[in-house]
């Protein structure tokens, strides 16, 4: 087949709703935005152990610590289905992990926000993994096999990160007036980066349109964000905690809240290195990167030898 009919027999399976194969003939440019979206995934997955990590240790029951160390436990095992995921397009995980750690590929911009509180921890399960469900849900459509199989798994595990999340918060707010506020401070400082999350419209987007043409995104980031407004503003009530965005209100023509403006000011500068954490975190991959070094030159020693032995035999 020629180049043309090959690009025709793909756009066919596309909008067939067929699942696209690694074997699979695909445009380059597929291959690459694919690669650029799961790699970026994988990446937030593990740098987002970082800041919920540092409270393990200071959980305040063994219960609390227990659940918070199964949950960072879940985020280092999706890094590792979703690098898998990507090295099925022909890219290496040291070269994603390069690009990740010279800063030449992006991660989620919540990450770069410290957990000072331990009410900072429920409101990253409840904020951040919900707002991650609502997009991982649609990719579980994504036109890339793998990509779509490796989603329903991880949309599961993400369920049980915003349950915990919710239940921690709705604890502090139980509690006493100083755990309550400690409750509203985390979700003052954490809900306008959890809806940064999604990206900017999609009008300002880089990818969008391509990634909605492959069906590799199932939804747009507006409409998404919309979801996930809609859906935490009675969560919210539910806790007795005050709405960060002062301008939340319900439009029943729409049948959708409308919203403030976000400081898009704010999330380019974020991604862009300037965030509050984005050194320190990037620095720790390094740091936890090389001194794991040798448990990686092991494996590598060892299974250099099973291949020796094998062709002995």
């Amino acid at each position: 087949m020629t180049e043309d009919e090959l690009e025709q027999a793909f756009y066919r399976r596309i909008e067939n709703e067929e699942k696209i194969e690694p074997k699979d003939w695909m445009p380059e440019g597929y291959r690459q935005n694919l690669i650029r979206q799961i790699s970026q995934h994988a990446h937030s997955e593990v740098i987002g152990m970082q800041p919920e990590g540092n409270w393990i240790t200071r959980a305040p029951s063994l219960r609390r610590k227990a659940i918070l160390l199964a949950k960072v436990q879940d985020e280092g095992g999706h890094g590792l289905y979703l690098y898998s995921t990507a090295e099925t397009l022909g890219i290496s995980r040291a070269e994603m992990i390069e690009a990740l750690q010279s800063c030449k590929a992006k991660y989620a911009s919540i990450f770069n926000y410290p957990a000072q509180t331990w009410a900072d921890v429920g409101a990253i399960g409840w904020l951040v993994d919900g707002a991650a469900i609502v997009n991982q849900v649609s990719l579980q459509r994504t036109s890339y096999g793998p990509y779509s199989r490796s989603m329903i798994r991880i949309c599961k595990e993400e369920s049980f990160h915003q349950r915990q999340g919710y239940e921690l918060m709705l604890t502090l707010c139980r509690g006493t007036e100083e755990q309550k506020a400690m409750a509203q401070d985390a979700l003052n400082r954490f809900y306008w980066p959890a809806l940064m999350m999604f990206g900017p419209h999609d009008s300002e987007s880089a990818h969008s349109a391509k990634s909605m043409q492959w069906k590799i995104k199932r939804e747009s980031n507006d409409d998404l964000r919309q979801k996930f407004i809609d859906q935490t503003v009675p969560q919210i009530e539910f806790l007795g905690l005050e709405h960060p965005d002062k301008d939340i209100r319900w439009n029943e023509e729409r049948g959708h809240y409308d919203h403030g403006e976000i400081d898009w000011d704010e999330f380019y500068r974020v991604i862009s290195g300037n965030g509050p954490c984005n050194r320190q975190r990037i620095q720790h991959h390094i740091r936890v990167h090389e001194e794991g070094a040798w448990v990686r030159d092991a494996m590598s020693a060892y299974q250099q030898k099973k291949r020796q032995r094998a062709q002995a035999a």
